[in-house]
């Protein structure tokens, strides 16, 4: 009798939540959610690519024109930066695939390899702006038309920036590290580019060396932003989440009527969406439906706490009574 009152009052307590909070567990809603997130991140990609493209294209023919390396470096990275979009749009597009029999978990994952290509390809725009000017300094020529590259400079500044913040805005919104990675190494661009400003003045002073040396300058400001990115990608493959967002979810499990305590809580992320693994301790009286019901308050808890969160799955312990077995004896000899 208690356990269908609890059962009734779990079904009462879900419907009003609904009333005043209304979201959907639907799976075709989910699908839709992530396709939108998805193709949210598909915008913010080309648009990006026109940008920085138009910007290492304009930049590109004040290279040729002046001969300046330190503008060259920064060129390339500007067109690195645009060619990202490649991969990440790639991952975007097998993001939204079904899960099947092979890929249970479907294909957000792909944004994490994604991210590594990321990495990747700043490494090798670094190693290539260092060659240039370490060259230009062991064999030194001077540049023409300061003031042009001084112009290219500052467009390339505006380009990045506003790319940076698009960027990691959305790559926050929808949940992608690796977006947000690649925002992250266009606001670095940006600063590349004043930096050639500087060069460009020195060499307008007469100072030759300047050009190369705000190449050298740039090449460590593309490892720092390389240090930044690789390790907001390694942490998501090595399945890091917020630890804040853990203890809310935490909390959030023990307000569950029937929740006696949370033994686990488990969370990743797969592309730009969240999966949780819950095991909590219930009355070892409550029959099996009243135990299912406050496994789905659990996880109701959850949706409303963790934003992102695609599913939970949650797991019932009976809470063990004087003189009971270890309800997981028969697994003791897999553990270890």
């Amino acid at each position: 009798m208690e356990s269908r009152h609890h059962g009734r009052w779990s079904h009462r307590r879900h419907q009003l939540a609904h009333l005043l909070k209304p979201h959907s567990h639907e799976s075709a809603q989910k699908v839709d959610s992530a396709l939108e997130s998805s193709a949210e991140g598909m915008r913010a990609l080309w648009l990006s690519l026109a940008v920085l493209g138009a910007t290492a294209v304009l930049q590109a023919g004040v290279v040729l024109l002046s001969g300046s390396v330190a503008l060259l470096g920064d060129t390339v990275h500007n067109a690195a930066d645009a060619l990202t979009a490649v991969p990440l749009g790639v991952a975007f597009v097998l993001g939204r695939r079904a899960a099947n029999r092979r890929f249970t978990y479907g294909y957000g994952r792909a944004e994490d390899l994604a991210g590594i290509v990321i990495v990747l390809t700043i490494a090798a725009s670094a190693a290539l702006a260092a060659y240039e000017a370490v060259d230009r300094l062991l064999h030194p020529r001077g540049i023409s038309h300061p003031g042009v590259v001084a112009v290219a400079a500052v467009l390339g500044f505006l380009g990045n920036e506003w790319v940076a913040r698009h960027r990691i805005r959305v790559g926050r919104r929808i949940g992608s590290a690796a977006l947000v990675a690649d925002g992250l190494h266009a606001r670095t661009d940006g600063f590349t580019s004043l930096a050639v400003l500087v060069g460009a003045g020195g060499v307008a002073l007469g100072w030759q060396a300047a050009d190369p040396l705000v190449g050298l300058a740039i090449t460590a400001a593309i490892l720092l932003v390389l240090k930044d990115a690789a390790r907001e990608v390694f942490r998501r493959l090595m399945d890091s989440v917020d630890p804040a967002m853990v203890d809310a979810g935490e909390a959030a499990l023990r307000t569950v009527p029937g929740v006696l305590r949370v033994t686990e809580l488990r969370m990743r992320w797969i592309g730009h969406r969240l999966r949780a693994e819950v095991t909590v301790e219930v009355d070892g009286g409550l029959e099996l439906r009243a135990a299912h019901d406050v496994a789905v308050e659990a996880e109701h808890a959850l949706r409303h706490t963790v934003p992102r969160l695609a599913a939970a799955l949650v797991h019932t312990d009976p809470a063990p009574g004087p003189g009971a077995q270890d309800p997981h004896h028969l697994l003791a000899h897999h553990t270890g």
